[in-house]
């Protein structure tokens, strides 16, 4: 069975990440969308971000339910904001709890700055797992895209199919 991956984006780099996994591993994708959007410039981006991942809000999505079972193997992917998760991953798991039950679970973060293996954490305890098959944190791939990106985001990937990066 193909992997999905389940994701949130704001600024591309999560977009970029889960696009290069998708090709590498032949999986689906499905970007999770908030009703209401969150800011994506200036001051109030971080602190309305920020305080909606710290206060643990699950924003309303556009479809955050989704037929999970045709997949052995769920990818999350989601910006760094305060050291934590964006909460539209929050949404999704809370809303597909029994979906997830017995999924090999892999997760990536993208950053700018700090915070990713946090995220990564606090997210392990969201889905109630001690570990991932496969986790990442990112810095900027689309934003400060390179090779050595590319490779690691692929060495990310290969892990998840069980190869080896050459």
């Amino acid at each position: 069975m193909r992997p999905v991956i389940i994701y949130y984006s704001l600024e591309g780099n999560t977009d970029y990440a889960a696009d290069r996994i998708a090709r590498v591993l032949d999986a689906g994708t499905l970007r999770l969308t908030p009703k209401k959007a969150y800011r994506d410039k200036g001051f109030l981006k971080f602190f309305l971000g920020g305080k909606s991942s710290v206060m643990k809000e699950s924003p309303a999505l556009m479809d955050s339910r989704a037929d999970i079972s045709q997949y052995d193997t769920v990818i999350f992917g989601s910006p760094v904001w305060a050291a934590s998760f964006a909460p539209p991953l929050r949404t999704f798991i809370s809303e597909n709890r029994d979906a997830l039950k017995g999924k090999a679970i892999a997760a990536f973060v993208c950053e700018s700055g700090s915070g990713g293996e946090k995220a990564l954490m606090r997210l392990k305890e969201l889905l109630g797992t001690d570990a991932f098959i496969s986790e990442a944190v990112f810095i900027d791939p689309l934003s400060r895209r390179s090779e050595k990106t590319d490779e690691i985001i692929d060495g990310f990937a290969a892990k998840i199919s069980g190869g080896s990066q050459e």
